[in-house]
This record gives structure tokens, C-alpha cells and sequence, in this order.
């Protein structure tokens, strides 16, 4: 039975005690930073003893989760060099941030990582169902991968690795994927609204286009997913559009449209859509850009 001690019962944090699996993984200590309301509902539901951070003792667990805020990660690792007498695995669950922010754990002997959930948890609850099936992104000292792979498996996921020093942009790219998603999706919802529909229903009607547009890209490569103008290199329905969004939204969500559209050309030259078509395509979206107020 490996024993396990969560600094941080937020989301994450939270998510993690109810997730491992009760068979190989006993949470021994949860500690909270800044509120217990949610830490002591976690206690209840995984019947484990809280505490707070000031008040915590020495941890002798066999793993060490650090589930707090980024920027609380380096001066609580730096807290915890005191009272790790065992030397455990050490993970933090940060996205953004590798493994060298617990260099002050490593330097007295601590195995340390990262493990990060990339599936969006909006509630501790959520975590035993949204962490099965989804990618997790570890990282850190080879011992410490090998049991961010184990933890990782028992939580029904599949790791993944990346370079320490690639950790932020893979944070990057993940944002990208999933916020910029959801801010690219109200952009829509705005240029939808301008045709006489409520936020509610604009949404309503787009989100299955969305939802059939993931669904190619779980089939099929990026440029084979693209539909649409710009897939087509599609000159004068692009003008049509410029007309109106030049009319009837805001410089911000033209911009949002004519750089994507530029990306949307690289997949298009993928699909193998003639070159002339898409570099006089591209030259009228460089010419619109120029146009935009800065």
C-alpha cells in the first residue's frame, strides 16, 4: 500500500484523493493552504484527516502531492525541506511549471516531478471519471517517472512525457486547444448574435458544428479536417465575409478571423488546394489585416 499526502485539495488536489485507487493507495494526510471548506468535504468523502498548512507536521507519506496554486508551488517546496524525513516521490500537478521548482526538495534527496491532467476537472467530484481515458503529462527525474507512470495508470490514464524544459509550452499548447477554444467559440457566438439570435441560441446551432468538427479531427490528420472557405481557397466567399465583418463586428474578432484564416491556408496547401488560388487567397487576407486599426 503506498501512502500519499495532498497539500492543496482544490480542484486537483480533491480529485486526486477521491481518484486513487482505495486498493493500492492510502491518503494519508490532506492539507489545505488557504480554505477548508472544500478540504474538509474531500476529508469526509475519502475519510482522511485535514489540516492546515501552518499547523501540518512532519509528512512521512511514500508520495507527496503539491496540488496548490503555481505561484505557492516554490515556497512550498522549500517549506517541505524540513519535514520529508523519509525523502518521498514529491509531484506537483502544474501544467505550466517543471519539475525545477522543487529543486530545493531535490537537493536534499526527495525524487521529485510532475504530473499534469490534461482533461479539464471543474469539480474534485469529476476527477474518477474524467481522469480515466485522458492524457497526463509527467515529467521530472527518471525515478520520479517511473512512479508518475504508476500513479498515472492506476488513475485509469496514459502518460505522456516531454523535456523538462518544454513543460511551459506544452502548457501553451494546451491552452490553446482548450481556452483559446472556448474564447474562439464566443468570438462566434458574438458574430452569430448579429444575425438576430440570442446568445443562447447562437450557441445552440454552433456548438453541433463543433462537436462534428472534433469529431473529424479524432479521424482524420488536421489538414483532412478542415472544411469550409479557406479549405476551398474560396476567394469570393472570403470578400462576402470581409464586407460584412468589416461592417458588423469589432476589429478584435476580424483580426481573430483573418489569422486564422491565414493558418487555414497551410492546411488547405496540405489538402493539396492549387497554390495559385491560395497565395491570391493570402495576399487579400494580408491586405485586409493592414487595414485593421492598431
Amino acid at each position: 500500500m503506498i501512502s500519499v499526502s495532498i497539500i492543496g485539495v482544490g480542484r486537483v488536489g480533491g480529485a486526486l484523493a477521491l481518484a486513487l485507487p482505495r486498493d493500492r493507495y492510502f491518503i494519508k494526510d490532506l492539507v489545505y493552504r488557504s480554505s477548508d471548506a472544500m478540504a474538509v468535504d474531500i476529508a469526509a468523502a475519502s475519510d482522511t484527516s485535514v489540516s492546515s498548512f501552518v499547523d501540518m507536521g512532519d509528512l512521512d507519506a511514500d508520495v507527496v502531492f503539491i496540488a496548490t496554486r503555481d505561484a505557492e508551488i516554490a515556497s512550498v517546496s522549500n517549506s517541505l525541506v524540513s519535514k520529508l524525513p523519509g525523502k518521498p516521490f514529491v509531484f506537483h500537478t502544474s501544467g505550466a511549471l517543471s519539475s525545477k521548482e522543487l529543486v530545493d526538495l531535490a537537493a536534499v534527496g526527495c525524487k521529485t516531478g510532475s504530473i499534469h491532467p490534461l482533461v479539464s476537472v471543474s469539480s474534485p467530484e469529476l476527477g474518477p471519471e474524467r481522469f480515466r481515458g485522458a492524457y497526463f503529462c509527467i515529467e521530472g527525474e527518471a525515478d520520479a517517472l517511473d512512479q508518475a507512470r504508476q500513479i498515472t495508470n492506476a488513475l485509469g490514464g496514459i502518460p505522456f512525457s516531454v523535456e523538462t524544459d518544454k513543460k511551459t509550452l506544452y502548457h501553451a499548447a494546451a491552452v490553446t486547444a482548450c481556452g483559446h477554444l472556448v474564447a474562439l467559440f464566443d468570438a462566434a457566438v458574438e458574430m452569430m448574435t448579429k444575425c438576430g439570435l440570442s446568445e443562447e441560441d447562437s450557441k445552440k446551432v454552433l456548438l453541433p458544428l463543433v462537436k462534428s468538427t472534433v469529431q473529424n479531427l479524432g479521424e482524420q490528420n488536421t489538414a483532412a479536417a478542415l472544411t469550409g472557405t479557406f479549405a476551398r481557397a474560396d476567394i469570393e466567399t472570403f470578400v462576402r465575409h470581409l464586407q460584412v465583418l468589416n461592417t458588423s463586428v469589432s476589429d478584435e474578432l476580424l483580426e481573430i478571423y483573418l489569422l486564422l484564416g491565414e493558418r487555414s491556408l497551410e492546411l488547405a496547401a496540405k489538402q493539396g488546394i492549387s497554390a495559385e488560388k491560395i497565395e491570391r487567397l493570402r495576399a487579400k487576407v494580408s491586405i485586409a489585416k493592414s487595414k485593421l486599426k492598431w
